[in-house]
């Protein structure tokens, strides 16, 4: 409805621009025809001052000359702007006041869009935000941060970007300046734990099983602290000490909870798929997945996304068992991940890349033979 009222002002105001001078045409002549009479008023008045002798005759002939000249100045601007019959002056006002608006709206409705809903301010304002490049962002924020580095907020802020980009070790800085800054809490030493996970390729070191003992001291059913620490004893091959744990976190999980996929996918590198489904709760198949998923932005993270990471981190297994084939509970892991996500070949590949590893250590490598045997694919 505003819109309409600005386009029928805007509209008037237009009008006007055109009717003002038509009707300063009128005035004009108006004017000339004043002005006409007020001269031959004066050449009457020098004509009988001149007979009365109350001037000269050198100075009543130069000012004759001189009334006479703007006499006939006033009588050709009257005929140039004579104005226009009454009628045609009133069709020239009435053209302008239909085809003006007429030829407004027609070209707005021609070239613009009056059937586009209105949108508030507030989602104006903050679309270049949400399009903005991310890079300009952080680049501000750690600007802010380089004048500012006691704002414990503003690493705080910082910290979770970092992670979404995969930047950890820059999460690590951040999450330790905020610790620094803000104090110690459940979630900063658990995020700070999960950040140094990452940024060892998905193994828990010490200092990250630390961070994680420290956020179950303030809290003891963090879940993002259990689920990492259930993985720190799957890497250090205590495999029955893994299988409770994850049974434990299972079994407290909500139904809906967005990283019990990826607890069942860990627990099920351990034992029968069969046997974890009767463990977890009713929530449904288990989800492909070798390790844990971003258990901060797994609610936010898309399928496609989610199975991106877990496909990023079968790699860092695969290289970081390549480096270090004496680790069997690795190759065991690698196998059922691969089996998991529908990739035999690269199971059996991988399998193959073992026993050329291995092959000088017959005691480890009749453990990997014997894991590959029990997923089914030593059968060669």
């Amino acid at each position: 409805m505003l819109l309409w009222i600005v386009m029928a002002a805007l509209t008037a105001a237009a009008s006007l621009a055109v009717l003002i001078p038509l009707g300063r045409q009128t005035h004009a002549a108006a004017h000339a025809g004043a002005a006409r009479s007020i001269y031959r008023d004066q050449l009457d008045e020098l004509a009988r001052d001149r007979e009365r002798g109350l001037i000269g005759d050198a100075e009543a002939d130069a000012a004759r000359i001189e009334i006479s000249r703007r006499l006939l100045n006033s009588d050709s601007g009257a005929t140039a702007e004579t104005p226009p019959s009454r009628p045609a002056y009133r069709v020239e006002r009435l053209g302008a006041l239909v085809l003006i608006p007429l030829l407004a709206i027609g070209t707005y409705l021609y070239v613009g869009s009056p059937q586009l809903a209105d949108r508030p301010i507030g989602s104006r304002e903050a679309e270049p935000t949400a399009q903005g490049n991310v890079d300009d962002l952080i680049a501000k924020v750690e600007s802010h941060l380089a004048a500012n580095p006691e704002d414990g907020r503003g690493w705080e802020v910082l910290s979770p970007i970092y992670m979404r980009l995969g930047r950890f070790d820059d999460a690590v800085r951040a999450l330790g300046n905020a610790k620094r800054l803000l104090g110690s809490t459940a979630e900063r030493e658990s995020l700070y734990g999960e950040a140094l996970t990452r940024a060892s390729g998905n193994v828990v070191t010490e200092d990250a099983r630390a961070a994680f003992d420290r956020a179950l001291k303030f809290d003891p059913d963090d879940v993002r602290s259990r689920f990492f620490l259930a993985m720190a004893l799957g890497q250090a091959g205590r495999k029955d000490d893994a299988i409770a744990a994850w049974k434990a976190l299972i079994a407290s999980a909500p139904a809906d909870a967005p990283w019990l996929s990826a607890a069942q996918a860990e627990l099920a590198q351990f034992q029968p798929t069969s046997t974890v489904a009767a463990t977890a709760p009713s929530a449904g198949p288990v989800a492909p997945g070798p390790t844990a998923s971003d258990i901060a932005a797994a609610a936010q993270q898309s399928p496609a996304e989610r199975q991106q990471m877990i496909e990023g981190m079968v790699s860092g297994l695969a290289a970081r068992l390549d480096a270090d084939p004496s680790d069997t509970t690795g190759w065991e892991r690698l196998f059922r991940a691969y089996m998991v996500l529908g990739k035999p070949d690269e199971a059996r590949a991988a399998l193959s890349r073992a026993r050329a590893s291995l092959a000088e250590k017959p005691e480890l490598l009749a453990v990997v033979e014997q894991a590959a045997r029990d997923i089914g694919i030593g059968k060669d």
